[in-house]
């Protein structure tokens, strides 16, 4: 598998990519994603063919490395990118949320799938280029109980970082919240 070891690295690269774009104390990734190799063919099982397994064994395999750093140690609650309510029902589940718990369950967080919420379906960023990401991504998210989270060390979690607009928007969202600390961990990143 090819592994990142980011969380080993605080200069990493999910932490380039959001630099001066997110507010937050801690990034990481897994796994490295490129075309045609085994991470790919893990994520479209995952999220495609109803694999939700796949999404536990990463976030028991993460959690297990991220309870011995400090900075991780303190995370409260873990909260999934979540899908727009007409795609989950189309789906049947939120590819993420397997792997939030189990990272919540490693870390021994909360789980907090309500407080942040899509509000526009929109298409599959898959295809698209980073400028038209971010504008199409930007006010898709909104946080509907602020105070839920206030003042809490919150990781959320998404499958795969790619240009970052989908994660840059729900952690502008949630940075709305008064006193909140923002880590963010995802199963891979595109190479």
């Amino acid at each position: 598998m090819p592994l990142t070891n980011f969380h080993d690295d605080s200069n990493n690269a999910v932490h380039k990519t959001l630099y001066g774009r997110v507010k937050f104390e801690n990034a990481t990734a897994l796994l490295h994603f490129s075309k045609k190799g085994i991470v790919q063919q893990l994520m479209h099982n995952l999220k495609y063919r109803g694999h939700e397994t796949i999404g536990v064994v990463l976030g028991q395999w993460l959690g297990e490395e991220l309870k011995t750093l400090e900075g991780y140690r303190a995370i409260e609650v873990v909260v999934p990118v979540p899908l727009h309510k007409a795609k989950l029902r189309k789906r049947g589940y939120n590819q993420v949320d397997k792997f939030a718990l189990a990272l919540s369950k490693a870390l021994d967080a909360e789980l907090n799938t309500t407080t942040l919420v899509k509000i526009t379906n929109s298409k599959t960023q898959v295809f698209k280029d980073r400028l038209k990401r971010s504008s199409d991504i930007n006010s898709n998210f909104t946080v509907v109980d602020l105070d839920s989270l206030r003042g809490k060390h919150v990781l959320l979690v998404d499958d795969i970082i790619t240009t970052g607009a989908t994660i840059e928007a729900c952690a502008n969202a949630m940075n709305k919240i008064q006193d909140i600390k923002l880590s963010l961990a995802l199963m891979a990143i595109t190479d």
